[in-house]
C-alpha cells in the first residue's frame, strides 16, 4: 500500500515523495501566531484557515494520532528570486496536484488527513467571506502551517530538500493515515 501511495503522489505531479511517521513531523504553536498576525491575509476569510479550523493544540494532537504519512513536494522554476507571479502560479499548481492526489488516494485510505500549502484554494473566493457555508467541504483542505507543522524542520528529517536551487520555489503537502 505504501509504495502504491508514493507512486500515486508522483503520478499526480509531485516532484518527490517519501513515507514518514507522524513522530517525524515537527510541530509548533508559533505558526498560529503568524496566522493571527494575518501575514497571508486569510485570517477569518477562509473556512480552512484559522480561526475557523479550531484550536491549535487540538490540531497538533490530531496530527500525532496518525501513524504514517506521505510527505511530498513540488519544485517549480522561477524567472528570478523576485518572481511573485511565478510563486503564485506555482502555489496554484501545487494545490491542483494536492486535490488531484486527494481524489486518487481517497478510495484507498478511508480515514486520513491531507494538508497542503497555504490555504484551501478550491474556490476563487471562499464562501466564508460572504458568511455562507463551505461550498465544497469534501474537497476543502487546510494548510500544513495552519495545523502547526514546521515544514522546514520536518523536511530536514527526510530525503527531500527544502531549498532546491536558485530561482526555484518548493511547496509541500502531507497525507496522514
Amino acid at each position: 500500500m505504501k509504495e502504491q501511495l508514493l507512486r500515486l503522489a508522483i503520478e499526480a505531479g509531485a516532484s518527490k515523495a517519501e513515507m514518514i511517521i507522524s513522530q517525524q513531523i515537527v510541530l509548533s504553536a508559533e505558526f498560529r501566531e503568524a496566522c493571527q498576525k494575518n501575514i497571508c491575509g486569510r485570517w477569518g476569510k477562509c473556512w480552512m484557515c484559522p480561526p475557523d479550523i479550531g484550536d491549535i493544540a487540538q490540531l497538533m494532537e490530531k496530527i500525532g494520532a496518525y501513524g504514517n504519512g506521505i510527505w511530498y513536494q513540488s519544485i517549480h522554476a522561477l524567472e528570478d528570486s523576485f518572481d511573485i507571479e511565478g510563486m503564485i502560479a506555482a502555489r496554484r499548481s501545487h494545490l491542483r496536484l494536492s486535490h488531484q492526489l486527494e481524489g486518487m488516494i481517497k478510495p484507498l485510505l478511508g480515514q486520513h488527513l491531507h494538508l497542503s500549502c497555504g490555504g484551501c484554494g478550491v474556490c476563487q473566493r471562499c464562501a466564508r467571506e460572504d458568511h455562507m457555508p463551505c461550498r465544497f467541504p469534501e474537497q476543502a483542505m487546510s494548510s500544513l502551517e495552519a495545523y502547526g507543522i514546521d515544514v522546514y524542520r520536518t523536511t530536514v528529517s527526510t530525503q527531500l530538500s527544502y531549498i532546491n536551487g536558485q530561482n526555484t520555489v518548493t511547496y509541500f503537502g502531507v497525507i496522514l493515515f
